[in-house]
């Protein structure tokens, strides 16, 4: 069974039914498994030029994880004192920044016109075009993954895996989607991906994937990415982790103690599994699949096929961001701020660039042009890679 280092057991495990959480991992924990040690980054050529062309900052994460998103030239980002801010991405300036009356404990989601954040209760507050309030809603819990817009909706989720749609000009709730619970589940954001206007497909604790009409709220489908294996509840922790990923018609899923899937987005058959264990996420295009596994060793897979293309262990040990696929190179961010690009043909190294010093959790994104990270201490920073 793939098993993860305890330290990201202790970060991340998180009670949902019980409160068993402190005896349960002190128990499986061992001498081998706390002397994780980041691997020293050694120099190289680069062959790829980036430079930083600007940096805005944008409040902490806390103890969350906030991603940016692009939307043509604009990237949206958000903090967890209730900053959210529109920025230009060529040139670093605001568009628009305003605050929520609230703490923040995810963010953002946008169409572009309206934008959405989540609260450590359960608010959702959506901004309209220029950033005003445009309405306040509900959840049925702690909201740690990015909400959805689109479709006419705004899509949230809770820690404990619900999916909740509302309508996006008045709030009104639409409808409300339940997974099964299960004991214990990662406290980490797994997000969501709208896979065109019929349905949102979303992964959930004990390894299940599945794709939710959006019209409904019901599953067109769900299938197991993998099943949870071991003896004791903390053996048996097997959540989908990132955001499903969606080219053509393929999806890909990602579980934290299981396996690596790609999937028919039309029926949720497997096209193909690897054994694999992460608690960040994958990205994909339509030739390959990267994600760096719970060692925080990154790995490249055939789209097709599911064959290794190659395997960088290089980075072993420093925590390394959700992927982004970027002409040919996979860039992920680690957890001292450098954001490192591997070549998409063989995972070796062709730039490195250096941040403020914490940790990139969040996938890098590219509007137009610019390459943008979020770093945890709320510093957004934009690269033009040549």
């Amino acid at each position: 069974m793939l098993r993860s280092p305890m330290n990201l057991l202790k970060r991340y495990a998180v009670p949902v039914a019980c409160a068993m959480t402190v005896l349960a991992l002190s128990a499986c924990s061992s001498s081998k498994d706390e002397r994780r040690v980041p691997t020293p980054l050694t120099e190289f050529k680069p062959v790829l030029d980036v430079q930083q062309t600007w940096s805005a900052s944008v409040g902490k994460a806390g103890r969350y994880m906030f991603s940016p998103v692009a939307v043509g030239d604009t990237v949206y980002a958000a903090g967890a004192n209730g900053s959210v801010a529109k920025i230009d991405a060529k040139t670093g300036k605001d568009v628009w920044r305003t605050k929520v009356d609230g703490d923040l404990s995810a963010g953002v989601g946008t169409d572009g016109t309206l934008t959405a954040v989540g609260g450590l209760k359960g608010e959702v507050f959506v901004l309209d075009q220029n950033g005003k309030l445009s309405w306040k809603g509900t959840a049925p819990g702690e909201i740690l993954s990015p909400p959805l817009v689109g479709n006419g909706l705004v899509v949230v989720r809770t820690v404990d895996g619900q999916i909740t749609a509302f309508n996006a000009q008045t709030g009104e709730q639409k409808w409300n989607y339940r997974n099964r619970a299960v004991p214990l589940n990662l406290r980490v954001s797994s997000g969501m991906t709208f896979a065109g206007d019929a349905a949102v497909l979303a992964g959930f604790p004990g390894g299940q994937f599945a794709a939710i009409n959006l019209q409904t709220g019901d599953a067109y489908w769900t299938t197991p990415v993998s099943y949870p294996k071991g003896v004791t509840e903390v053996e048996r922790i097997n959540d989908v982790t990132g955001p499903p990923t969606l080219v053509g018609a393929e999806t890909c899923a990602v579980t934290f103690q299981g396996q690596l899937g790609c999937f028919d987005a039309n029926s949720g058959r497997a096209l193909w599994e690897k054994a694999f264990s992460s608690t960040s996420g994958l990205a994909q295009d339509d030739r390959v699949v990267v994600a760096g596994d719970d060692w925080a060793v990154v790995s490249a897979y055939d789209a097709a096929t599911g064959k290794q293309l190659w395997r960088n262990d290089q980075l072993k040990s420093r925590d390394v961001s959700v992927p982004l696929l970027l002409g040919h190179a996979a860039v992920v961010g680690d957890y001292q701020g450098f954001v490192h690009f591997l070549s998409r043909d063989d995972g070796t190294f062709v730039a490195r660039a250096k941040t403020d010093g914490s940790a990139i959790t969040a996938a890098p994104v590219l509007a137009g042009d610019t390459l943008v990270v979020q770093t945890h201490d709320g510093d957004l920073y934009g690269f033009r890679p040549r």
